[in-house]
């Protein structure tokens, strides 16, 4: 037999143990054969990989696509580089200067825990930027600062629940609003254009692949203060239409999007989409995935909804973002209509509450493989996680936070609490399946570093963190491929590389089993094969 590639002289992490091999078929889209079982296969082309490592196409279980691609035209205000608050007040200062009055400031990536606690303030802004509107976005997307331009065009009488409006000591607003109140801002950027919505979809495309990731999970389109546009999806299928989605892509649709239907009282499809339109809906390209549902806040912005008082600030232990009552009325209603459901908790609070929500469903309405999902699943009881194992929820925390954000984690929650927040060993050790990803732009959103964190837990400040809860080289990958792609129902295409699978592959300088544990760092993305076409190739090494 005659096939397109011929790929060898390299180690090929293959199958579920990625047991390594110097030799992959590709013909089209599909791997044909790994191994031994290339021997008598002759290829219209014939790749020397010279030594370097093949790994399964990094899939990112959480991240926000088009957010990600809009923030590379934003001030970034990440620590670092900046370490002061009065540096965000330069940049400011500098577009102002450079920018028509009336127009809009929008930065992103500040972290308060990195600034001295300090958030910036509307007088501070108003002071370089009078004659402009400004708005600067937490890096957690949980909370954000404008200045008094922005806020004397706010309903501020009118907060919607889960949020709050945060005032100074003479109770007036400092600019500061946190999670549902970002709502207020909704009438004065929403809709975005949906050909800027195509853009941002190209541009993080582009920074993906160079990643080597090919597969995604956008983490929430259409609703709420995540939303784009109403017609988020129309956009994802425009981005497809003229080329500009360049990795396969799953879309978890934010509960507000959501509806009753009109339907037959024998079925259960009565929420949903139109049309009943739910998980699953799609092709290998573009699918629907989860229902989108927001329990709680952010742990370092210290609105995760916890059991026990924030250990740097007494009296507060955050709150839901929705009553309790409507949270699991929101999960009965998707559970019963056949949605996967990803439900957003990070303080041990909301991941317990969620818990009893999906329980209290599947009771009602049992049903097989459901994979329901804990986004991020910050801080988990030692219990939770026997009773996540037992019913087979999913949780999808965020490695790189450890590393990035996980002194201000640590500062949230006290060295205690610290073994609970962002397990890794303690999930699979329990028997759950366990997915890897970034939440970019949250924090740096590249595999390669994420992977070094899975295995070291060390933060920016040096510390290992909950040590007992690294990961071996071999079940980070495995996270970071299967794990992500099972997390989405795809581990039958994407995740593996053996007979019949898409074939989605990183090559990488070496053999991430032999060097996470120590100078992970070196590491890095030769080239990545999408579909058997080669998508990024800086070097020439594929010649394509």
């Amino acid at each position: 037999m005659r096939v397109d590639t011929i790929y060898s002289n390299g180690i090929i992490l293959t199958g579920h143990d990625l047991m390594p091999v110097e030799t992959m078929a590709v013909h089209g889209d599909r791997i044909l054969a790994v191994g031994d079982d290339c021997s008598g296969l002759e290829a219209r082309r014939n790749v020397d990989l010279a030594g370097h490592t093949v790994v399964p196409g990094f899939h990112d279980a959480h991240n926000h696509m088009v957010w990600f691609g809009m923030s590379l035209d934003e001030l970034q205000l990440s620590s670092p580089p900046l370490r002061q608050v009065e540096e965000i007040y330069d940049l400011v200062a500098d577009r102002a200067a450079r920018q028509p009055a009336g127009t809009w400031i929008i930065g992103t990536g500040y972290d308060q825990n990195k600034l001295q606690g300090l958030h910036p303030e509307r007088d501070a802004l108003d002071r370089v930027a009078p004659d402009h509107h400004v708005w600067l976005r937490h890096t957690s997307g949980h909370m954000c600062v404008v200045n008094s331009l922005v806020l004397q065009r706010l309903d501020l009488d009118h907060v919607p629940e889960g949020g709050d409006v945060v005032v100074d000591s003479s109770g007036r607003p400092t600019g500061l609003l946190r999670e549902q109140a970002q709502l207020l801002l909704r009438p004065l950027t929403y809709p975005t254009p949906s050909d800027v919505v195509t853009r941002a979809i190209a541009k993080a495309g582009e920074r993906y692949l160079a990643d080597g990731i090919t597969s995604v999970q956008e983490a929430g389109i259409g609703g709420g203060w995540i939303g784009h546009t109403p017609v988020e999806i129309g956009a994802y299928q425009m981005a497809r239409e003229q080329g500009a989605l360049r990795v396969r892509t799953t879309l978890m649709v934010a509960l507000e999007s959501l509806h009753d239907l009109e339907h037959h009282e024998s079925d259960l499809m009565g929420f949903g989409l139109d049309l009943g339109m739910r998980t699953g809906f799609g092709d290998d390209w573009l699918r629907i995935g989860p229902v989108k549902i927001f329990a709680d806040g952010s742990l370092i912005g210290r609105t995760a909804a916890m059991s026990t008082d924030y250990a740097d600030s007494p009296g507060n232990r955050g709150y839901f973002q929705l009553p309790v009552a409507d949270l699991r009325r929101a999960i009965r209603s998707a559970h019963r209509a056949g949605w996967q459901i990803a439900t957003h908790a990070i303080g041990d609070l909301a991941v317990t509450e969620v818990i009893d929500a999906y329980a209290s469903a599947l009771a009602e309405t049992p049903r097989d493989d459901h994979r329901h999902r804990i986004e991020h699943c910050g801080v988990s009881r030692p219990e939770d996680v026997t009773r996540m194992a037992q019913m087979g929820i999913i949780p999808v925390p965020q490695g790189r936070f450890v590393n990035e954000i996980g002194d201000g984690m640590r500062a949230a929650l006290g060295d205690e609490r610290m073994a609970w927040c962002y397990r890794g060993q303690s999930f699979l050790s329990a028997g759950l399946p366990l997915p890897a990803s970034s939440d970019r732009p949250v924090v740096e959103g590249a595999p390669l570093v994420g992977l070094v964190d899975l295995v070291q837990r060390r933060s920016s400040s040096g510390v290992t963190l909950a040590n007992l809860e690294r990961l071996t080289p071999s079940q980070a990958l495995r996270a970071y491929t299967w794990g992500s792609a099972f997390a989405t129902f795809r581990e039958n295409q994407v995740g593996t590389l053996g007979p019949g699978f898409l074939a989605d592959f990183a090559i990488l300088s070496a053999n991430p089993l032999d060097s996470l544990g120590h100078d992970g760092g070196t590491l890095r993305v030769v080239a990545t094969v999408l579909g058997g076409d080669c998508v990024f190739d800086p070097d020439g090494l594929l010649g394509a």
